[in-house]
């Protein structure tokens, strides 16, 4: 076990953290060396296996990340943007991969792990599903066949308790339709419809997101023309889809070269 790549899972008592660690720990494939949480939260100290409900698992949950990277190969982050900007620096000086799932990151956010990836491996991905990654690149490429007669819609749906729209999943495959049409997303995105808003503008890619229950995650990219519509989906019924793929990264970051990098990469695609 001792050959096997220590990974640190930041955010530990949240419901993606939670599920990394059990991912983890069952995989065979790494080992859990530590977990990191906020300062005051009420699990710091705890061994995190008793914070969940279950069996002792021998790793404590600190709130100093340093010293649980110092003695790790990967930390897995599904934290905050503000936070996640300060772990890549922390992973950088201890050349740790940082896989990175957080969601809601603005342009300044990933500007500044920029500096980070000169010394470490980053994969950062707003979906690590081998499917979701799928209909991204299905969707690049239906996007290059069809002309600006196909209205180019995204449909999101999550749990009530997501805090970011259009979710990191939505924004990737808009990126990818934008991309297909060989256009950047930031001049034909729409995602502010709300009263009296005039027809639709030819070439512009919408998104629409629902929010409700404890949806896992669903994804519709609409292509609609007069007459006809095509329709790309994923449904995500399980967080450990998630979790397995964050995994899969933090191995596959292991001897490769310092720089960004994202699920496209690690699954070959």
């Amino acid at each position: 076990m001792a050959d096997l790549p220590g990974i640190v899972v930041t955010g530990a008592s949240g419901r993606m953290g939670q599920m990394l660690v059990r991912t983890i720990t069952a995989s065979g494939k790494a080992r859990l060396v530590g977990c990191v949480e906020r300062t005051g939260h009420d699990w710091v100290g705890r061994d995190i296996g008793e914070a969940m409900g279950g069996a002792a698992l021998g790793v404590r949950i600190t709130d100093d990340p340093l010293e649980a990277f110092a003695v790790a190969q990967a930390v897995i982050d599904f934290t905050a943007p503000a936070a996640t900007v300060e772990f890549a620096a922390l992973a950088a000086q201890a050349r740790l991969v940082h896989v990175i799932g957080t969601t809601g990151m603005e342009a300044e956010h990933i500007a500044k792990l920029g500096p980070a990836a000169r010394h470490a491996v980053i994969v950062r991905a707003g979906n690590m599903s081998m499917g979701v990654n799928l209909l991204v690149r299905l969707t690049q490429k239906v996007a290059a066949a069809l002309d600006e007669d196909w209205d180019i819609e995204v449909v999101e749906a999550h749990h009530r308790m997501k805090v970011d729209a259009p979710s990191g999943t939505a924004l990737m495959l808009g990126e990818a339709a934008a991309t297909g049409r060989g256009v950047a997303l930031a001049d034909v995105r729409d995602s502010g419809r709300d009263g009296i808003t005039g027809a639709r503008k030819r070439g512009d890619i919408g998104f629409a997101a629902i929010r409700g229950g404890d949806v896992v995650g669903e994804h519709d990219v609409i292509f609609a023309a007069d007459g006809e519509r095509i329709v790309l989906r994923h449904l995500a019924t399980d967080r450990a889809i998630f979790a397995r793929g964050a995994l899969r990264a933090a191995i596959w970051g292991q001897g490769q070269k310092p720089g960004q990098y994202d699920m496209m990469d690690v699954l070959g695609l």
